[in-house]
């Protein structure tokens, strides 16, 4: 049995489609049991953290960023630990997020054309389909949260409106010329993991300790091992909280002295 978490690495807030804002993160933490937390919003640098690391009310914040990558084969997310944005980043970034605007304003026109109702939703950078599917399920329409995404705008759903998104290799070079460290999220939510894991050959670090929400075999958690002891990997992970709750998933003390070390380097 894996020990309890050290850290929480991998979190979202309100800057993308998560709920907590950074005021709130100290005592989330502390609830959690976690006193290092790393946000890592989609596509996003949080503009309230004005450093890679910052102290809040004793809670250490590592400025971070999930960002979606496209391959030959399936879209992977990766993780970039103390960011400090170049020119390039933050133009790719700013790409991104006025796709994501785009996007959802076609995903909500088709939504009220398909339900016949007005979810009164602006959409604003860090918008994502989660910001839809909860308008969508306060509105008069018969459909609850999980019902939006089966019905209308998951990937196969006829609202759905696909993102144009970075591609895996400039994704990479992006984030190691603006982190001090990049790893692979949640490997074994891919439709293909051991495709995914090889591109952690090219990275610092792979989420091992994460709430997948159902049983991880023996074989799945030695395909992720033996990637980290392939590639000489840290062993990274966290909740993916999008709620208000940390400390879910994480490293154990001794991954996370690891990852401290290196982090620090």
């Amino acid at each position: 049995m894996d020990e309890s978490p050290a850290a929480d690495l991998h979190l979202h807030t309100t800057a993308s489609d998560g709920t907590l804002t950074v005021a709130e993160l100290p005592a989330a933490a502390r609830r959690g049991g976690v006193d290092w937390i790393a946000v890592t919003d989609h596509d996003r640098v949080h503009d309230d953290l004005a450093k890679p690391v910052t102290t809040h009310a004793g809670v250490t914040i590592i400025r971070g960023i999930e960002l979606r990558v496209e391959t030959d084969h399936q879209r992977l997310d990766l993780l970039g630990y103390g960011v400090d944005p170049t020119v390039e980043l933050t133009a790719e970034l700013d790409r991104l997020q006025a796709d994501r605007i785009e996007r959802a304003r076609r995903i909500i026109d088709r939504v009220e054309r398909e339900t016949g109702v007005d979810l009164a939703l602006t959409p604003q950078p860090g918008v994502g389909r989660p910001h839809i599917a909860h308008a969508l399920a306060e509105s008069d329409a018969p459909y609850s949260y999980g019902e939006a995404f089966e019905e209308l705008i998951g990937n196969d759903g006829p609202c759905y409106v696909a993102r144009k998104i970075t591609t895996v290799d400039r994704g990479i070079d992006l984030l190691r010329e603006s982190c001090r460290l990049v790893g692979l999220a949640h490997p074994l939510r891919y439709d293909d993991p051991e495709r995914a894991l090889e591109v952690t050959a090219e990275l610092d670090a792979v989420e091992r300790y994460y709430p997948y929400g159902r049983p991880i075999s023996d074989a799945e958690r030695d395909r992720v091992d033996n990637a980290i002891e392939q590639y000489d990997l840290l062993a990274t992970g966290g909740s993916d909280a999008h709620e208000k709750e940390l400390g879910r998933a994480g490293p154990p003390a001794s991954a996370f002295a690891r990852f401290r070390w290196r982090f620090a380097r």
